[in-house]
């Protein structure tokens, strides 16, 4: 089980790294090519990868550092929360539902993270 939650976290953290990052730091750019972000300001699409690229260093870092391990599950509930939101707040209302399945198992990746560090499966 230990060998696939880190399988997971390091998928999940490099996801994270390079939609976080690319929103982060290009969220013009972001704008015109998502079309969940047009209608939103540079600075909603520039936190949200903010937040991705947090979630994407706390889901691998403490687990490996052992520096407050327990960051681990609570940032991979974080990331849970924002593939929820993602889901029922942007995607759903615009009816994009061709990425809600990505958004769908982003999330249970997460949740796996979530219940496997904070519960102790590993």
């Amino acid at each position: 089980m230990n060998i696939a939650l880190w399988i997971i976290q390091g998928l999940l953290a490099a996801l994270y790294l390079a939609a976080g990052g690319f929103k982060a730091f290009q969220p013009a750019r972001a704008q015109t090519q998502m079309p969940w972000a047009k209608d939103r300001s540079l600075t909603y699409i520039r936190n949200v990868g903010l937040v991705e690229l947090a979630g994407a260093a706390g889901i691998i870092l403490p687990w490996v550092t052992g520096i407050l391990p327990w960051l681990t599950p609570l940032a991979a509930l974080g990331l849970t929360v924002v593939q929820i939101l993602a889901i029922f707040q942007v995607h759903l209302p615009k009816k994009e539902m061709q990425v809600v399945p990505v958004n769908a198992v982003l999330g249970l990746l997460s949740l796996f993270v979530v219940l496997g560090r904070g519960l102790g499966w590993a």
